[in-house]
């Protein structure tokens, strides 16, 4: 199969990336596995040693448009696209949030059971991670350093209560992701961060705290910081409930739950964790599902019955409770 991709940027990341990241590891593993994969990507990408075929990508997308190779069998796009000159099977996955409105075409493709719920689809397939660079060690639980990983300075990520809670519980708080500048004998924060130093801070903290206010679509901190078989505390949001079990961490409605939570110093089996991670978010799980994704829509089926679009109530950054 001939698979063609698109990525603005830089292939692959060389420090702090998500959903690229993803996207690499998807075409690593789809080459590994004898796909001709093509990336249109941005200038240094580094990705042909990889066996993955390399075009700088044009400015435009109408232009990428008229440079998909004609012996292509599918695109995949991370991005709300309809083709305008060319009819080719296309994949559309989407990450984020859709707005009030937005239409996203047939073969559409979320993240979790609940955001595509969200997006009036059943069509879901979860991130998965690379594991090769996850190595995991395993070592006795405690719970005294929590860790913050996303963007700090978006309010939906709910870094203040994070704070809150680190203090209140007597526990420090490692913030990767953003600079605080409240003073605190509990709070260490590192900015932005990705890489070998992320993976330094997943290696000595305890656990991870994802309190989040909005409808999370996925959270892919939230299998980095169980590959290392560390739990998840977070709130009962968007895919929160769907991927933190009571083995794998506590879902709470409110920060007093997820402080109560805290201090309780409930033990978790990490290597159970670890095990969780590699049998349902493992960078092969992923592809396999993409594959019969993609074989279904070279059938002629479409991968849902109407255009999905967001069905919630309030827009996607609207404050939840907690």
């Amino acid at each position: 199969m001939k698979i063609v991709f698109h990525h603005h940027g830089i292939l692959p990341v060389l420090k702090y990336g998500g959903i690229e990241r993803i996207l690499f590891w998807h075409m690593k593993e789809l080459a590994k596995r004898g796909h001709k994969v093509v990336l249109f990507g941005g200038k240094g990408s580094d990705v042909e040693r990889y066996g993955i075929e390399f075009h700088e990508a044009p400015q435009s997308t109408e232009e990428f448009e008229e440079q998909i190779p004609d012996d292509a069998d599918l695109v995949h796009l991370t991005f709300n696209y309809t083709f305008k000159k060319r009819e080719i099977p296309c994949l559309i996955n989407i990450q984020g949030n859709g707005q009030p409105g937005e239409e996203f075409p047939l073969n559409t493709v979320f993240v979790s059971k609940r955001h595509a719920k969200n997006h009036s689809s059943e069509t879901f397939i979860y991130n998965a991670i690379d594991l090769e660079e996850y190595p995991y060690e395993s070592r006795p639980f405690q719970l005294n350093d929590l860790m913050f990983l996303a963007k700090g300075s978006w309010s939906v990520k709910n870094l203040k209560q994070c704070v809150w809670l680190a203090k209140k519980s007597k526990k420090k708080l490692h913030i990767a992701g953003g600079k605080t500048l409240i003073p605190s004998r509990y709070i260490q924060s590192y900015g932005m961060v990705g890489g070998v130093e992320k993976l330094s801070i997943l290696k000595k903290t305890d656990a991870l705290l994802f309190p989040v206010r909005w409808h999370e679509p996925f959270g892919i901190a939230i299998i980095e910081a169980m590959a290392m078989g560390s739990p998840v505390f977070g709130s009962p949001y968007g895919s929160l409930p769907e991927l933190i079990g009571e083995e794998c961490g506590f879902v709470g409605n409110n920060k007093e739950e997820l402080l109560e939570a805290l201090i309780s110093n409930k033990k978790f089996d990490r290597d159970a964790i670890r095990a969780y991670v590699e049998k349902f978010f493992s960078i092969e799980v992923l592809t396999d599902a993409y594959l019969l994704h993609y074989e279904k829509i070279l059938a002629g089926e479409s991968l849902n019955k109407n255009n999905p679009t967001w069905v919630e109530e309030k827009p996607p950054l609207d404050l939840l409770p907690f």
